[in-house]
């Protein structure tokens, strides 16, 4: 991650991107992560400065380009569950609307490899969504899907050993899925 660099300013964000995951070493390179991974894909991607810990998250933020939105990146280090109290009140010192919160998240229920848009709907049992939707307050925000598949079992043990586990498949697989669902972010917060 090239989120690491020091901080141009602060302020309103058009913007606010918060990519779930697990911190530290342990977690790195997880399907739970994939969404840090995105994230700081898409912070490097717009060249925005080094993040510093703001919001019991790593936050960073700056312009997507030349007159582009404004953008903060969050990556809250609060683990999964407990996500919302990271992204709560950094929304709310930022002052930025709900339907402008764009939360970048692993999804079991898609196939490896796809990528879905949504606004709203249900959180699929997935914790960090659950503490996001309650530190928010509600649940219409964007959120971008990204599909890590599912073992072919409802075993909660097995299933939570696959989402906590490293990536199985080709690392060139897993690269190309990070940088097509920054592409997606990208799309969202740009147009």
């Amino acid at each position: 991650m090239t989120l690491f660099r020091r901080s141009r300013g602060g302020g309103r964000v058009d913007w606010l991107v918060v990519g779930l995951g697990n911190p530290g070493d342990r977690y790195a390179r997880t399907r739970h992560n994939v969404g840090f991974e995105v994230a700081a894909l898409a912070a490097e991607r717009w060249d925005l400065p080094r993040a510093k810990k703001r919001w019991a998250g790593l936050y960073t933020d700056g312009r997507t380009g030349p007159g582009g939105p404004r953008v903060g990146v969050l990556l809250p280090q609060t683990y999964m569950n407990d996500s919302g109290k990271s992204v709560s009140p950094a929304r709310g010192e930022l002052g930025v609307d709900l339907d402008h919160v764009v939360v970048v998240h692993d999804e079991i229920d898609l196939p490896f490899g796809r990528i879905e848009t949504r606004v709203g709907g249900g959180l699929a049992g997935h914790n960090g969504l659950k503490a996001v939707k309650a530190g928010l307050g509600g649940a219409d925000f964007t959120r971008v899907l990204v599909g890590v598949g599912r073992p072919d079992t409802s075993d909660p043990e097995i299933v939570s050993a696959h989402v906590l586990g490293k990536f199985t498949e080709p690392d060139d697989e897993v690269r190309q899925l990070i940088e097509r669902a920054a592409d997606e972010l990208g799309r969202i917060v740009e147009h």
